[in-house]
């Protein structure tokens, strides 16, 4: 549809849209791609950092689906990134349309700071959260499932004490390459963007 590099360049704020956010390199175009079924939706690099603008693609007249900037970018000067940061705020603080988040998190690391930030940052405007533990074919099922226990658990964690609606939050197994969690990523989506109880 079109990139936004300011809130003057956002479209019009109508329908519903659905913001995919990450830290750069977890993943998160291939997620997008992958969901979408388009191969080169949104661009996969493996230079962090890529996405520098607000892109926004349309799934009809009146959905969205939103690809964010990826945090974590530690090679990006301090300017880029404070702009990034705007951007990023004036999205979040001005979009009515937008009706929940998914968060791209690679399964082999922790949930780092920026992750956590942004779901403090979703929850404390009331907004759902839909974690994709993505790249889950690097491991084995067993480990995969404890991987996604663990992240569940810091949920609660931190859900508690930060005192943040923890029914908002929703997590899986996802895999770009095996397409493992396809259908209960899109399933996720249609609740949002079809005005379904999440």
């Amino acid at each position: 549809m079109l990139g936004a590099a300011g809130k003057a360049q956002f479209p019009d704020d109508v329908g519903a849209e659905a913001a995919f956010v990450g830290r750069s390199n977890a993943g998160k175009s291939s997620a997008l791609n992958t969901i979408a079924d388009q191969r080169s939706l949104a661009r996969v690099s493996k230079a962090p950092g890529r996405t520098q603008q607000i892109n926004f693609f349309d799934v009809d007249a009146t959905r969205r689906l939103v690809d964010l900037p990826g945090y974590g970018y530690a090679k990006a000067a301090a300017s880029v990134r404070k702009q990034w940061d705007k951007l990023m705020s004036d999205y979040f603080q001005t979009r009515q349309s937008l009706k929940g988040v998914v968060l791209i998190s690679d399964i082999r690391r922790p949930l780092g700071e920026g992750d956590r930030h942004m779901l403090i940052y979703c929850l404390s405007m009331n907004l759902p959260v839909h974690i994709l533990l993505s790249k889950a074919d690097k491991l084995s099922r067993g480990a995969a499932t404890a991987a996604c226990l663990k992240a569940q658990q810091h949920m609660k964690v931190l859900a508690s004490e930060k005192a943040l609606p923890l029914e908002l939050v929703s997590i899986q197994l996802f895999s770009s390459l095996k397409k493992t969690g396809l259908s209960e990523a899109i399933a996720q989506l249609d609740r949002w963007l079809l005005n379904e109880s999440t």
